[in-house]
């Protein structure tokens, strides 16, 4: 008898261990840098209807640009842009980066739209991801890209072309502004930081 409440102790005592353990684990992973894009509350629709937050994205390498679908003048240049720097990232051998396409015109790019401007555009496989937000987590998105926009009519935006690079910690460590950037110092700094 005393040898099983004695093991019913031991296990009680590793039960509360590991309750502990668990516990500090989440502690430590929702402890995210201050800069880090991980602690933004907001709600995000994909092209595949799911609905995520940032910090779902957590341990991946990402570059992120905004866009929107109706969008004939720079966007259908980033998308190239993107498009480009995943081919030449990939060659390298690096797998894991996640490429982000936020939509700045979250009334009419719904998943089922991004969903269809994905396979438009070949960017189909698992390292793409498009985002539906609402008007208020695209504007603080926006706001922390340093992307500027503007509705200019009922279909178009005027906004900034940026494209940006986060680390696994979700911490923005390169930007580049333009359009035809795909240079060995974009791929580089994504490079630098997917090896880290």
């Amino acid at each position: 008898m005393r040898y099983i409440s004695l093991i019913l102790l031991v296990s009680l005592l590793f039960s509360c261990q590991e309750k502990i353990n668990m516990e500090h684990n989440t502690l430590l992973e929702d402890n995210y840098d201050e800069l880090s894009i991980y602690q933004l509350p907001s709600e995000w629709n994909t092209q595949d209807g799911q609905t995520i937050e940032f910090k779902d994205l957590r341990g991946k390498p990402l570059v992120v640009v905004m866009i929107y679908t109706a969008c004939r003048t720079a966007c259908p240049r980033l998308v190239a842009d993107m498009r480009m720097i995943e081919e030449k990232v990939s060659s390298k051998k690096m797998k894991d980066v996640q490429y982000v396409m936020v939509s700045i015109d979250p009334v009419n790019d719904t998943p089922e739209k991004l969903k269809q401007f994905a396979i438009d555009n070949q960017m189909e496989g698992p390292e793409w991801i498009f985002l539906q937000g609402t008007e208020d987590g695209v504007r603080d998105f926006a706001n922390i890209m340093a992307v500027k926009y503007k509705q200019i009519n009922p279909i178009d935006f005027s906004h900034s072309n940026i494209i940006s690079v986060f680390d696994r910690q979700g911490v923005m460590k390169y930007q580049k502004e333009g359009l035809g950037l795909v240079n060995d110092e974009i791929i580089n700094r994504i490079l630098t930081v997917a090896k880290n």
